[in-house]
């Protein structure tokens, strides 16, 4: 029986196909979608501080605020609780949430 070195040289090495690495290990997936993501850079927020909305409360943080959304935007809203329809006001916006109260 012959034993083939370059074949088992392979073994447990992964295939690399359609999708390149980067340094740290981590997948990178270089596609079209991806390119027009990073050029138009961040999309518009549907909140604003200062204005009301509408919201139900989904569910809760680990600290016990509420968590609503806007337009699929994640408002973080104090003191809210799971299935409170309420009216709320926007107190902060962040990139990627806003925090607000309940209006009263």
């Amino acid at each position: 029986m012959s034993y083939n070195r370059e074949r088992s040289s392979s073994r447990g090495k992964s295939s690399s196909r359609g999708k390149s690495s980067s340094r740290d290990g981590r997948r990178r997936y270089d596609s079209d979608a991806a390119k027009k993501l990073k050029r138009q850079g961040p999309l518009p927020k549907p909140v604003e501080v200062g204005m009301t909305y509408d919201v139900d409360i989904t569910e809760i943080t680990g600290k016990g605020d509420g968590i609503a959304r806007v337009q699929g935007f994640i408002v973080f809203v104090e003191y809210g609780k799971i299935g409170n329809k309420i009216r709320i006001k926007v107190t902060e916006v962040a990139d990627r949430f806003a925090k607000a109260t309940i209006e009263v």
